[in-house]
């Protein structure tokens, strides 16, 4: 639904912002989608004097327009309006100006061999109505120079989203009342006058038995005659423009203004084209309607209608009929207001799929309680409008109004949502909203108003209080433990555990558990064997020491796999190290090993070696799992001396802070378990990282999503051969962490080829960096400038040099 700023202050009195207001809907329940402001729409476009209006020699409808705009200087404008002339006030668009009607920024032009420097505008062109038979004429007065944004305000449009249960919503009146509730203003007093007849009406209305029971119990009408009808004030039609209706004629727009005002749909009819007094019914057999949208509809029985003496003049609560239709020349109306059932409404509705605003309020519940006053409101506006006598008022029925007094225990709010409120503030809150509610002891006896139907119990009056409260403001609350359950027990170092077994698992390791005790030769091989290491009482003479890593384990089990002709292989194990005797003396890690090639042969040759990146990928694979800051890891060069030298590395976080070790295993230790393929490997000390501080979490954050267009730049370095990528890497994050998203190296030249063009000892380094603007769209010198800071962080820290 859609309601403009000025239509809702009508109802509110209030000094709050638009943000503000919007801000409390979405709190409230009536969840805001977007806020318009068409002033931004006309940006630019100003009010103009046509000087002089000339055809062109040629042409049977284009004009030379000489435009005084109030810069002091006359601009030549082409146009081919019928109604451009001399002497008139128009709306004009300089060049440079977008104009969002047609979806384009005004550039000079030439028509016919005549330059043209801008736009006479017409409503559809600012999008302000559908109209462009001519250009938009303004009143002599309108003065000459002034933003046409200022010369006629218009209100920003708030539309929101509603749930089915809100029928009261679907008034600008009930989201006023919503907001005044909320303390954003007060609502503004709307009591609706008695207005008394001149004379009676010659058209009477009844009830048929078949409806009046239920499809339609309450029928108010009333004649006004001596109407002059013709097009609405301009007050009234931008308000239907806003909301995205097409003004039609006073006397419709009368109805259609509060049908969104009120949630009161009304209809009117011509008089002299009714025949006889006013029927409310059940459709006849074989009886069709030709329908206000320009459809004719075959009636079914059960559904309800208007009928006149002869025939079905209207479809009840949904559409009425074009044979009795308001036109220009019509000078008497009845005016109808009605209760329909909401729920025969509904069917009538989907049968014949006719979707209109009445239909959309009626099947959600309209306010039984206004028809009355509903009907005297809209004939007075149409006295004041069009002008001409009212009739006394025909009625036949009565408003089905049931009285509904529920019962609201004080307790309940805080038992039910968890909101303390003080008994005084519930009550208050209910009384903002129309609600009655009375002082009974330990409980309330609340009386519900008729325009909320959807309330039927004390869990609706307890939502009523706690989202006038805001519900937003709520601060969780750990539920009570009761009795006997017992309290978390994992330790941080098996929460870890199982965090780093997922991951591992999901990367398609298989998991291994192997003992914690190993021969003395492989003990020796990873750093361990000395005699304090020994087992005074070991279960085998070849598992005589304490394992300094679990990798020997995982390796002597591939060697058995390979064995058996499985060959390439990739198991983890996560389980302590013993690196001393006494207690306190060991570390939990999550080691792994691959073995052999990442896949099995195939026609399409996407099967490689395992290499050194594959185990760092895993490490870091686990310590993403476990809340580590992965890319602000370091990678050192250290590594134990059972890795390959030149194929091995550390993940650090700080200089001293060792958290992996990965990369391709030593020969020597690869021959001594005889396993063949490469053989990579890696071990992450589950201990080694940081608790999170108290009250932080380790825990992936929200994604920070833009959306403005990211923005890619490459860059190609050439440099010593002997420069490390990372290097690379984190001097062009440096440059600018603000805008720079992520940075990643994509192509490496080096070796024989490179040299012969680059000079002995270089390569080329390729990376390409990713910026992502956060408020706005960025230009192109602060693009080159961000390309500027990273090619001189890159030549600082690495001593590379642009690529020419």
């Amino acid at each position: 639904m859609k309601i403009t700023l000025g239509w809702l202050k009508d109802h509110l009195e209030t000094s709050a912002s638009l943000e503000e207001i919007a801000a409390a809907m979405t709190d409230l329940g009536l969840e805001v989608e977007g806020i318009e402001d068409p002033a931004s729409r006309l940006k630019g476009f100003v009010v103009a004097r046509v000087i002089e209006a000339a055809r062109i020699e040629g042409s049977d409808h284009l004009n030379r327009c000489r435009v005084d705009a109030g810069t002091g200087q006359e601009i030549q404008v082409v146009c081919g309006a019928h109604n451009a002339r001399t002497g008139m006030k128009a709306v004009f668009a300089p060049v440079g100006t977008y104009v969002p009607g047609i979806d384009k920024t005004l550039k000079p032009g030439k028509l016919m061999g005549v330059e043209s420097n801008g736009m006479l505008c017409s409503e559809r062109e600012l999008e302000l109505s559908d109209e462009h038979g001519g250009i938009i004429e303004l009143p002599e007065d309108a003065p000459v120079g002034v933003a046409f944004s200022v010369y006629r305000p218009a209100d920003p449009v708030i539309e929101f989203k509603l749930t089915p249960n809100r029928p009261d919503a679907l008034a600008v009146r009930g989201v006023a009342r919503d907001l005044a509730a909320r303390g954003i203003g007060k609502l503004k007093p709307a009591p609706v006058e008695p207005l008394p007849g001149a004379f009676v009406s010659p058209i009477k209305v009844k009830l048929a038995p078949e409806v009046a029971e239920g499809a339609c119990p309450h029928f108010v009408g009333r004649l006004i005659r001596g109407v002059k009808n013709g097009p609405s004030p301009q007050w009234l039609q931008d308000r239907l423009k806003a909301v995205g209706l097409r003004p039609i004629n006073a006397l419709v727009d009368v109805t259609n203004f509060f049908t969104l005002d009120r949630a009161r749909p009304l209809h009117v009819y011509d008089a002299a084209k009714l025949s006889g007094d006013v029927l409310v019914r059940s459709a006849r057999e074989g009886e069709s309607l030709a329908a206000l949208d320009g459809k004719s509809y075959d009636l079914a029985p059960g559904m309800t209608v208007i009928a006149d003496s002869a025939k079905a003049v209207g479809i009840g609560g949904i559409m009425g009929g074009t044979e009795t239709g308001c036109e220009e020349e019509t000078v008497e109306v009845f005016l109808e207001g009605a209760w329909f059932d909401p729920i025969r409404t509904a069917e009538t509705g989907r049968k014949l799929r006719i979707n209109s605003d009445a239909r959309y309020r009626f099947e959600r519940g309209v306010d039984p309680g206004f028809t009355r006053e509903g009907v005297e409101a809209a004939a007075r506006m149409i006295l004041e409008l069009c002008g001409g006598e009212v009739s006394q008022e025909v009625e036949a029925g009565a408003a089905p109004i049931q009285s509904r007094i529920l019962p609201l225990r004080k307790a309940r709010l805080k038992a039910l949502v968890g909101l303390d409120l003080a008994p005084e503030i519930q009550a208050a809150h209910l009384e903002a909203l129309g609600f009655k509610a009375h002082d009974r002891g330990d409980r309330f006896e609340v009386e519900v108003p008729s325009w909320r139907p959807d309330v039927h119990g004390e869990a609706d009056l307890v939502e009523e209080v706690a989202r006038v409260a805001s519900l937003t403001k709520l601060e969780s609350q750990p539920l009570a433990r009761p009795l006997g359950v017992a309290k978390p027990v994992l330790t941080l170092r098996q929460r870890r555990t199982a965090a780093a077994r997922r991951a591992l698992a999901a990367a398609g390791l298989n998991e291994a558990v192997t003992y914690s005790f190993i021969p003395a030769d492989q003990a020796a091989l990873f750093g361990g064997g000395g005699p304090e290491m020994k087992l005074a009482n070991p279960i085998a003479a070849d598992l005589s020491d304490m394992r300094p890593s679990a990798l020997p384990g995982l390796l002597a089990a591939a060697a058995r796999n390979q064995a058996r002709g499985f060959l390439d292989l990739g198991f983890f194990e996560i389980g302590a190290e013993f690196f001393g005797p006494e207690p306190g003396q060991q570390r939990e890690t999550a080691a792994g090993i691959l073995v052999g090639g990442t896949t099995a042969r195939e026609w399409s040759g996407a099967r490689r070696p395992v290499d050194a990146f594959d185990a760092k990928g895993l490490a870091e694979a686990a310590l993403a799992a476990l809340g580590a800051p992965v890319a602000s890891l370091q990678v050192a060069r250290e590594a134990p001396e059972w890795l390959h030298p030149g194929r091995s590395g550390a993940l650090k976080l700080g200089p001293k802070n060792t958290l992996a070790v990965f990369g391709e295993l030593h020969p020597r230790v690869v021959e001594f378990y005889g396993l063949r393929g490469p053989v990579v490997v890696f071990s992450v000390d589950l201990d080694a990282l940081p608790a999170a501080p108290a009250g932080k979490t380790r825990a992936r954050p929200p994604l920070e999503a833009s959306d403005l267009q990211p923005v890619e730049r490459d860059f190609a370095f050439v440099a010593e051969s002997s420069a490390e990528a990372a290097a690379f890497l984190r001097a062009a994050r440096g440059a600018d962490k603000a805008l720079i998203a992520e940075a990643r190296i994509f192509d490496v030249f080096e070796g024989p080829k490179a040299e012969a063009q680059f000079g002995p000892g270089k390569k080329s380094v390729a990376l390409t960096i990713r910026l992502q603007p956060r408020e706005r769209t960025l230009t192109d010198a602060e693009i080159e400038a961000v390309s500027d800071k990273v090619v001189k962080a890159v030549a600082k820290t690495t001593g590379a040099a642009l690529r020419g």
